[in-house]
């Protein structure tokens, strides 16, 4: 999409900033992530909004909508998503947590 940049390598290590996707990733947590321009809803993923195209957020896709991805976050209460800014672009999928606990993230909101 014009104006929202890719990742610029295949893949990435996200570090995630605030609690927007608590629990099911934290502030600190390490992420691996795939570039990607498709995803299924309930996936995690990297993306930007093209409101806001230097900000890059991990979010799960709640479904496709006019001008890209609706996405939240799986907080309810924190709500820099796509309530604020609108359309979300993907950009990445994110694979696993590398670190602090390392293993494979829940499909669907806990």
């Amino acid at each position: 999409m014009d104006g929202v940049p890719a990742l610029p390598t295949r893949w990435a290590l996200a570090r995630v900033s605030g609690p927007s996707m608590s629990p099911t990733v934290k502030h600190g947590d390490r992420l691996l992530v795939a570039r990607a321009d498709r995803a299924r809803p309930g996936a995690v993923v990297l993306a930007r909004f093209p409101a806001r195209p230097e900000l890059l957020v991990v979010k799960r896709l709640v479904g496709p909508v006019e001008g890209g991805w609706w996405v939240e976050g799986d907080n309810p209460l924190v709500t820099d998503d796509s309530r604020a800014f609108g359309p979300a672009v993907v950009v990445g999928r994110v694979l696993l947590r590398l670190a602090p606990r390392p293993g494979r993230l829940p499909r669907s909101r806990p």
